[in-house]
């Protein structure tokens, strides 16, 4: 391992105390991780915050075989330290990376291929927006939904980080975007990214609004994060050939369809989680974005949408407005 003596041997970080609610979140000192082969470390400056980190703090969503305990799934800051064979970064890059755990620290270490240099003119706190929306984004709607130009994307939770990525990269591809949001202001702001037609799922029933802006066709992808009951609702809002990718199931993981409606339209419903995937895996997504979005973002054609910036001391704050559901876009920790 190459380093600068600057490194120190403790760190601050935040840690789960013990699964609940947001003041489990507590400051504590730990060890500077070292990177193994392969690995960066990289000085933190900002770190995103995300609805797995909330799964994980309330003890449902466990990190992956050694993984950091810590949460956080994406940072964004300075190379502090090469591991054995590292050849793409060199001390002193800027950096934004999907991390398997261990954002919530002023340090964190990661595999070479899983960082991506900061856009030029980005901020560290807009950098740390990047990573697990637009990884996950371009993965499912992109690869696994195959969403081609001139298609129908409808986004659920149009105004989530998620939500609000997926909308600019499918408009900035050439699909018309329909989005599910909860108020007219999210509503609002939806169709100001770019969505041709947000719909208020508390006033209107998006099943009937998708049939009618597409002239009956239906949707040619679905990105669900609700699941549940939104299940089989999905199959009906569908094209045929349509493909509906399940990124979580804030709704409920049970659900009660008519499958022959699959069957049918010849729908594929697929899904997909990314913190347990490889590395190697990680590392196709991280160049295909590289390629494909990092130009839109160097434009600023595309952009992640930020809502707060909380200390990283205060990361509990960053979680209560994440539950409270009022956030549009990206909540990150600040933590330089």
């Amino acid at each position: 391992m190459t380093s600068p003596a600057a490194i120190p041997e403790k760190m601050t970080a935040v840690a789960i105390s013990s699964p609940g609610g947001p003041m489990v979140l507590k400051p504590e000192r730990r060890d500077v991780p070292k990177p193994e082969a392969g690995e960066i470390l990289i000085e933190v400056k900002a770190a995103g915050v995300n609805r797995p980190d909330v799964f994980q703090r309330m003890g449902a969503y466990p990190p992956p075989p050694g993984a950091s305990d810590l949460p956080g799934l994406e940072v964004a800051g300075i190379v502090a330290a090469l591991g054995e064979g590292v050849t793409r970064w060199r001390v002193g890059d800027k950096v934004c990376a999907l991390t398997p755990g261990g954002g919530y620290a002023e340090y964190a270490k990661v595999h070479e291929s899983n960082a991506l240099p900061i856009p030029s003119g980005f901020t560290f706190t807009e950098a740390a927006a990047i990573p697990e929306t637009f990884f996950t984004v371009w993965h499912n709607v992109f690869e696994r939904g195959a969403l081609k130009s001139g298609e129908t994307l409808l986004v659920h939770g149009g105004s989530s980080g998620i939500g609000t990525t997926a909308i600019q990269l499918a408009n900035a591809f050439g699909a018309q975007v329909l989005t599910t949001a909860g108020s007219a202001e999210k509503c609002a702001a939806c169709e100001k990214l770019g969505a041709d037609r947000a719909i208020n799922y508390r006033t209107e029933d998006f099943v009937a609004v998708v049939k009618e802006v597409t002239e009956g066709r239906g949707a040619n992808v679905i990105l669900d994060m609700v699941g549940g009951d939104y299940v089989a609702r999905n199959y009906t809002a569908a094209a045929v050939e349509g493909r509906i990718v399940q990124i979580a199931t804030l709704g409920g993981a049970v659900a009660t369809t008519d499958v022959s409606k699959l069957m049918m339209k010849r729908l594929v419903h697929t899904g997909s989680t990314l913190r347990p995937r490889t590395v190697e895996v990680k590392a196709g997504i991280a160049a295909a974005l590289e390629a494909q979005v990092w130009p839109l973002l160097a434009t600023r054609r595309v952009a992640p949408v930020m809502d707060m910036i909380f200390p990283l001391r205060e990361a509990w704050r960053a979680h209560e407005r994440m539950e409270e559901g009022d956030h549009i876009g990206k909540i990150v920790l600040d933590v330089a």
